[in-house]
């Protein structure tokens, strides 16, 4: 097992909105035996509102701002030897503090997913308020792919749960 993880044993799955982040880190933490966050479930949780409601009531620099929190907090949880697989917001690793913090303290791995299948999986754009203007979503699709490649390694997406587990199961980092 790399050393990093056994220092820090937190998995990051990075990636833009609908890459499948969420499912594929509840469903890898399920075959790891580990913990599973979702660190934006846990942004509403703590601050009791929705995503969408945060960037309407306060602004993306004070969303940005929490989730920088947040991400600081759970991997204190991790760093305290409790292994755990964390889907991270689609922006929490484009920040650059956020990315730095995250190079030294477990993996992090990108679910790389075209844009295609992006738009067939996000259908309620309402609660995501950063995919309601059609150009613009295309436009911070592609800002952010480049901060998503610098993630430790890159994972297919695109494809089916299972094989996307497997895929981040089989890197070298495990062995």
């Amino acid at each position: 097992m790399d050393s990093t993880l056994k220092r820090s044993p937190g998995v990051y799955l990075t990636g833009f909105m609908g890459s499948g982040k969420t499912t594929v880190a509840r469903a890898l933490a399920d075959r790891l035996g580990w913990d599973f966050i979702d660190l934006d479930a846990e942004i509403e949780s703590a601050e009791k509102a929705t995503i969408a409601e945060i960037f309407e009531s306060r602004g993306e620099l004070e969303f940005r701002r929490i989730e920088t929190e947040t991400i600081r907090r759970v991997m204190h949880t991790v760093e305290r030897g409790l292994p755990t697989v964390i889907a991270l917001g689609g922006g929490s690793f484009v920040q650059p503090a956020n990315a730095a913090m995250l190079a030294t303290r477990g993996i992090s791995i990108w679910l790389d997913c075209p844009f295609e299948v992006i738009e067939q999986r996000i259908t309620d754009s309402e609660s995501r308020p950063l995919a309601r203007d059609p150009e613009e979503f295309r436009k911070l699709y592609d800002e952010r792919r480049a901060a998503y490649s610098h993630a430790h390694y890159r994972v297919d997406g695109a494809c089916e749960v299972e094989l996307a587990v497997q895929s981040i199961l089989d890197l070298p980092f495990w062995k």
